[in-house]
């Protein structure tokens, strides 16, 4: 499913995939200045990406972004995700060749507690979006943060189609990638919040244990979207991780 994309910077830079968190788009990554060619894309029934047809899976999200790939006729690439978008960025790592290296961002492979996914489910089913967003959004931010900028998140939050919200809260239940992690062999940088409720740091400290080639880092004084409240810290863990290898391109 081919939805809405951007591709900028420097044509004979190295690309860089960036992945959204669930309920977030394009915007997430405002801050960000990175020496790459930048692939920025929403999911399913987020931005302006056509919402989803149905359920879907882990899986499925992933291979829109093969799809998106193909399309531009990138054979590898970097990748960055938060949350979801990191979710995504695991499965393509385990599953194909096209990503050469990784960053996973405020993520997790799998969550034990499967009930705050089927009251989000319930309330998003019953109510709509309105009712939870407040909520979701406060898991995203520290206390303190930008009253100015929680409110702009929010705001795209409830231009997230319903029924594309809700198939992909399903596919982050069911989920379940510990498996996939041994398979993961390119160099992957795993990045945690030190105030993360959503993922919390022993969340990406398993992840990272799993790995092969991986380095964790924790980011103090920053929340679920820690890309937002800490853009510099993280872009400089980024381009250190990134910024050493050029990944094979065609076209």
């Amino acid at each position: 499913m081919l939805g809405h994309h951007t591709l900028t910077g420097p044509e004979d830079a190295p690309v860089l995939v960036l992945g959204n968190a669930l309920g977030t788009t394009t915007e997430l990554w405002r801050e960000f200045d990175l020496p790459f060619r930048l692939l920025r894309f929403d999911h399913r029934g987020h931005g302006r990406s056509a919402p989803s047809d149905g359920p879907c899976t882990i899986e499925d999200l992933a291979n829109d972004v093969v799809e998106l790939l193909d399309h531009l006729g990138l054979r590898q690439v970097y990748y960055c995700g938060v949350s979801l978008g990191g979710m995504v960025g695991m499965w393509l790592a385990a599953h194909t060749g096209r990503i050469s290296r990784l960053a996973l961002l405020c993520t997790t492979a799998w969550y034990p507690d499967k009930s705050v996914w089927d009251s989000r489910i319930e309330v998003l089913r019953s109510s709509g979006m309105e009712p939870a967003a407040d909520a979701i959004v406060g898991r995203w931010f520290t206390p303190a943060f930008s009253p100015a900028v929680v409110a702009r998140f929010r705001a795209e939050l409830l231009e997230v189609d319903v029924p594309s919200y809700v198939a992909c809260c399903e596919a982050i239940r069911e989920m379940d990638l510990r498996a996939d992690l041994a398979k993961i062999d390119v160099p992957t940088v795993v990045i945690a919040a030190a105030q993360d409720q959503a993922t919390p740091p022993e969340l990406a400290r398993q992840i990272a244990d799993e790995l092969p080639d991986s380095e964790l880092y924790v980011v103090g004084d920053a929340a679920h979207l820690a890309v937002v409240e800490a853009p510099r810290t993280i872009s400089v863990i980024l381009d250190d991780h990134f910024g050493n290898v050029r990944p094979e391109m065609v076209g």
